[in-house]
Order: C-alpha cells, then sequence, then structure tokens
C-alpha cells in the first residue's frame, strides 16, 4: 500500500496565518500525551510562535493537502535556537557554517497526518539545504513529542533542558544534534 505525500513547497509570507493555527491545533492536540495542561496550554502560546524570518529567508517548508497546510518545518541560519523562551540580544546573528551547527526549527504536523513521513522529508529538505550553504551539521532543540522523530532521523540526545516560557511555565526539552552526511535511520 503506498501513502499519499502531500508535496512540499517554501512557505510564503502569505501563509503565516495557516501555518499559526497549523502550529497552535498541533500542540493542543499532540501535546498532552507528554505534558499536562498548563505546559501545552503555555507552549500553544509561546512555543507555537511563527518566527516570519524563517519564511523571509526563505528557509521554511510547508506540505499541502487539499488547499490546507499539514505539515511545517524549517531551519535557520541564524543564531536562534527556537521559540518560547522569549528573544536573545544575538537572535539574528548569521552563523558561520565552518564552525557552527544550522538550527532545525518550528516543526509541526497536523494530528491526523503524523507517522506519514512529512516531518521526515521537512527534516531531509533542511539537511540538504543547511548542506548545500556549507554547514556541517544541525541542532535542534525539541518538544518531547518531537524526540522520536528526531531520533529516527540520525540525532542523537545531547542534553536534556527545560525552556522557561515568557509566563513562568517550565516545558521539559531536549538538545539534539547530527552530522549533515550521517544517513538517518529510517528505512527508505
Amino acid at each position: 500500500m503506498t501513502t499519499y505525500t502531500p508535496p512540499q513547497r517554501a512557505a510564503t509570507l502569505a501563509d503565516a496565518p495557516a501555518i499559526s493555527a497549523l502550529m497552535r491545533a498541533s500542540v493542543l492536540e499532540l501535546f498532552p500525551r507528554y505534558y499536562d495542561e498548563r505546559q501545552t496550554l503555555s507552549a500553544a502560546e509561546h512555543i507555537a510562535s511563527l518566527d516570519l524570518r524563517l519564511i523571509e529567508d526563505g528557509t521554511y517548508f510547508v506540505h499541502e493537502a487539499d488547499g490546507e497546510i499539514v505539515a511545517c518545518g524549517g531551519w535557520s541560519r541564524r543564531n536562534r535556537t527556537h521559540a518560547g523562551a522569549g528573544d536573545a540580544a544575538d537572535d539574528d546573528r548569521p552563523l558561520d557554517p565552518a564552525i557552527e551547527p544550522a538550527r532545525v526549527r518550528a516543526m509541526f504536523v497536523r494530528a491526523d497526518w503524523t507517522r506519514r513521513g512529512l516531518g521526515r522529508a521537512i527534516l531531509e529538505s533542511c539537511r540538504l539545504a543547511a548542506k548545500a550553504e556549507g554547514f556541517s551539521s544541525l541542532t535542534l532543540t525539541a518538544t518531547l513529542p518531537g524526540v522520536p522523530l528526531y531520533l529516527a532521523f540520525g540525532f542523537t540526545e545531547v542534553e536534556r533542558v527545560t525552556v522557561t516560557t515568557p509566563d513562568g511555565v517550565d516545558v521539559p526539552g531536549a538538545v539534539m544534534a547530527r552530522d549533515i552526511d550521517e544517513p538517518d535511520s529510517i528505512e527508505a
């Protein structure tokens, strides 16, 4: 049986409202399996926050099915590691691909589209694009629902972290990393 994979494309600024809605819906649907109600609601407000710079930089991707965005995610050549803990002074600093990893950012899939390879397809697009720009590794800060996908794609857990959102809620996660040239561990 062949599984339908909706086409992937670069996100546009016109997609921002639909992406924001998808991010929030994904958190509200998937996070309760890993987090309590307070953590889920805080994450829906602060972690599911679209960074328009990713779209402006051309490093953010979406999958669209029947006119609706069902998955999104991307990578960044800038220093910001994740949403949720507020802004840092050097978030927009360009990374040096010779010594710093590219950042995987803002991966979300609509609950009824999980486990269909969309996250993996976005990660592969991120990997190839970052490699083309001279990066040799990737890093990300994962929320707990994403950890299994990232492990399957060849990331390793570097450390467990807690992101404290602007409303004071602690949301556990993990910093993860991988070399760009290592194959992922999902069979093709």
